[in-house]
């Protein structure tokens, strides 16, 4: 066989050599930006990644210390449909008022969950407690049982085997004052800090009434605001009758429509803010079942962007074939053969309110004895979907072993479901750390 000439043999080990540096660099680079992490090896701290790169974090998100890394050049925006799988820029979205993006949104209202920054810090809560990056991910645990609060908590907790950032509690009436002792005591616990979210829900009065000045509700108020102002001045979640389409009368004089709602919900936050109540990070939360959210009042029951600081949606998927029978996409954006003209509560609130970060107030999945490997893979395909949703940046599950129907929501129904519900807490896009500041 015929010998390469010498200079022939030296410009190939010239080119082999500058091909082995060049693959090294590379290695190094693709493991420090987290391709470690993405493949599930142990590393450092977790990295998310997105479609298209990180966009900057809501209004109102702590900002990071130093920038995020660039998004690729020419990378393109993607917008989930109402199947989850992401649709190209430039695809239609779906009909409704959109209002304009504010600072940090992409065009179709996307804040993203970030990379982290250069210097590796973590997904941490900020202002109106937005996370710089991530999900909060959290709980209402023992709902519909007696074995509610701290107690219910630390089962949960220990049976799922990671911290909750966010504990959910119910409130009704005018006779206790919240947060509780008990409530503090959880939000507070040392190392374990966590976010509250309490739901209050009116009683005695119509709607109506309460927004033109109701006397017992008034005085319960004031010294609502008083109790607050003492006793706790941390940020904390709070909504005012969460589903209240449920309890919709759209009769004149009822004092129950979607505008007195709207009205109501407006006083009692301006009641609050005007007595110094100024950590209440409010949510208004809908009942994300087609029949109510395709009607024609539903637009009305919202009361405005000043009094509004997250869009908060309960939704439940169904083990058994039939409605709400699906994955994770189809329970963020149902929809109906009846109502084809709603385009999905997700698709639907990114397109009304671009500029509000949204949050599951309530999800779970209810099990079936004829389905039941159902719950598991539910929970391994909010992993493999959620970053098709940007907007969502909360996760709060409602854990009962039966509702008012008898349904069992239990993330521990079967132990590939609890195993699946695990495995699903510890990934990287759900690591929030709470940050106890006040506003």
């Amino acid at each position: 066989m015929r010998r390469r000439p010498h200079r022939t043999r030296l410009l190939h080990l010239i080119a082999v050599t500058a091909i082995f540096a060049v693959t090294v660099m590379a290695t190094l680079s693709w493991a420090w930006t987290g391709g470690v992490e993405q493949l599930g090896l142990a590393g450092t701290a977790p990295v998310m990644t997105v479609p298209g790169g990180p966009l900057p974090p809501l209004p109102g998100a702590e900002p990071a210390a130093e920038p995020g890394v660039p998004a690729i050049p020419g990378a393109p925006t993607v917008t989930p449909g109402a199947s989850g799988t992401p649709a190209p820029s430039g695809s239609a979205a779906p009909s409704a008022r959109a209002a304009r993006p504010g600072a940090g949104q992409t065009v179709l209202g996307g804040p993203r969950p970030a990379l982290r920054n250069q210097n590796g810090e973590r997904c941490r809560t900020g202002r109106k407690l937005v996370p710089s990056c991530g999900v909060l991910w959290g709980v209402a645990p023992g709902a519909f049982t007696d074995d509610r609060g701290r107690t219910a908590l630390a089962a949960f907790e220990r049976k799922t085997d990671r911290h909750q950032a966010v504990y959910h509690a119910y409130h009704k009436g005018i006779r206790q004052l919240f947060p509780t002792k008990a409530e503090r005591g959880i939000a507070r616990e040392p190392g374990r800090e966590r976010i509250l979210f309490l739901n209050w829900k009116p009683a005695g009065a119509t709607w109506a009434a309460i927004a033109k000045g109701d006397r017992g509700t008034d005085a319960f108020l004031d010294r609502l605001a008083r109790h607050i102002n003492k006793e706790f001045p941390e940020q904390f979640f709070f909504t005012v009758h969460h589903e209240a389409e449920d309890n919709v009368k759209e009769r004149r004089g009822s004092g129950y429509t979607a505008e007195d709602y709207s009205d109501m919900y407006r006083y009692v936050v301006e009641r609050l803010r005007g007595r110094g109540v100024d950590n209440l990070v409010t949510v208004l939360v809908h009942m994300a079942y087609v029949p109510h959210t395709s009607k024609s009042w539903f637009d009305k029951m919202y009361p405005g962007n000043d009094v509004v600081d997250w869009i908060g949606f309960d939704t439940y998927a169904y083990s058994d074939p039939g409605y709400g029978h699906g994955d994770f996409a189809e329970l963020l954006n149902r929809q109906s053969s009846a109502r084809p003209n709603w385009p999905g509560f997700y698709n639907w609130a990114r397109s009304r309110h671009p500029d509000k970060p949204l949050m599951v107030a309530e999800w779970g999945v209810w099990s079936s004895r004829k389905n039941p490997g159902h719950k598991a893979e539910f929970y391994r395909e909010v992993g493999r979907q959620i970053e098709n949703f940007p907007n969502i940046r909360a996760l709060v599950h409602f854990d009962t072993p039966h509702n008012q129907d008898g349904r069992d929501s239990s993330v521990d129904a079967t132990p590939e479901s609890l195993h699946a519900y695990r495995k699903l807490g510890k990934l990287p896009i759900f690591q929030v750390d709470v940050t106890p500041a006040l506003p």
